[in-house]
């Protein structure tokens, strides 16, 4: 919800750009040692996850432009019953048979969730998932929203392989996370440079207002320095489906804020494309998580 208001304020590589530097910087300060000793060994599986990392974030960022941030949750939560498709291929982790049903249920609901009829808003009510009358946007929305489910899947799937391979410590999963971030970052200030001698100034940062400047500081400090350093070190300990699981609980609390914060509500046959959705993450993860604890 932060995300969506702010880049309806400044334009979304900018906010990205601002964003990942600033959590390079955090992290860089705070695991400068361990950087200078070990980025060299690292800089591959930072290359790797970071250009994966980037290249979602920018999907999910411009995404959330057409369609509800509701409705954008349980399409990021795909990544979840993807993650141990991929894990069998490139982690050599089966999934269970369950894992298959998972997939079907998640592709109904996603199927529903792009395809439901618009539900009739009640009056003065905010308008319904479907219900906007720029329908081609939202699918757009969705479409993007759902390529960067994909990425997130490979990053999961990456980060606990090289997680688990090549992370010795505390400080070397500190290291990784600074890399990938900063991977990203890069991309983004080189595609912002790109904008500004094409736009000029005014077109690439029209103006920092106080609400972007705290989006900016909260989403570069917590939802990401923090976040891919507690996701980095945890997955030297975890798989990939288990660290997916957890990302599972993201769907819901996109839909609980996004109509308490900004008044979205999901119309009926959304609703029932987000249950299904719901009900593929659990099929296609618990069992894994089971077979896996043994």
């Amino acid at each position: 919800m932060v995300v969506k208001d702010s880049v309806s304020r400044i334009p979304t590589l900018t906010f990205l750009c601002l964003r990942f530097i600033l959590a390079t910087g955090v992290l860089a300060l705070v695991f400068y040692r361990p950087l200078g000793a070990h980025w060299r060994r690292l800089a591959r599986p930072g290359l790797v996850t970071g250009v994966c990392l980037g290249l979602a974030y920018l999907a999910q960022t411009a995404g959330l432009q057409y369609t509800q941030a509701s409705r954008a949750g349980f399409i990021t939560g795909l990544s979840v019953v993807i993650v141990p498709v991929l894990s069998a291929r490139l982690v050599g982790e089966r999934p269970p048979g369950r894992a298959w049903a998972g997939v079907a249920l998640a592709l109904a609901g996603l199927a529903l969730l792009f395809l439901a009829p618009a539900a009739a808003p009640d009056i003065g009510a905010a308008p319904a998932l479907g219900a906007s009358p720029a329908g081609a946007a939202t699918l757009l929305g969705d479409a993007l929203v759902l390529a960067c489910a994909v990425g997130f899947a490979i990053h999961i799937t990456l980060l606990g392989k090289y997680s688990a391979r090549e992370v010795r410590s505390a400080g070397e999963a500190g290291v990784l996370a600074t890399l990938q971030i900063g991977v990203a970052g890069l991309g983004y200030t080189l595609a912002t440079l790109v904008e500004l001698s094409r736009r000029g100034p005014s077109g690439v940062l029209p103006g920092l207002e106080a609400p972007v400047v705290g989006a900016v500081v909260l989403t570069a400090v917590l939802a990401t320095a923090g976040a891919f350093l507690v996701q980095t070190a945890a997955q030297r300990h975890t798989t990939p489906t288990h660290t997916a699981l957890i990302f599972a609980s993201e769907p819901v609390f996109a839909a609980l804020f996004g109509w308490m914060l900004l008044g979205e509500r999901l119309g009926g046959w959304a609703l029932a494309g987000c249950g299904l959705i719901l009900a593929g993450m659990v099929a296609a993860e618990l069992p894994a998580g089971r077979e896996t604890a043994r």
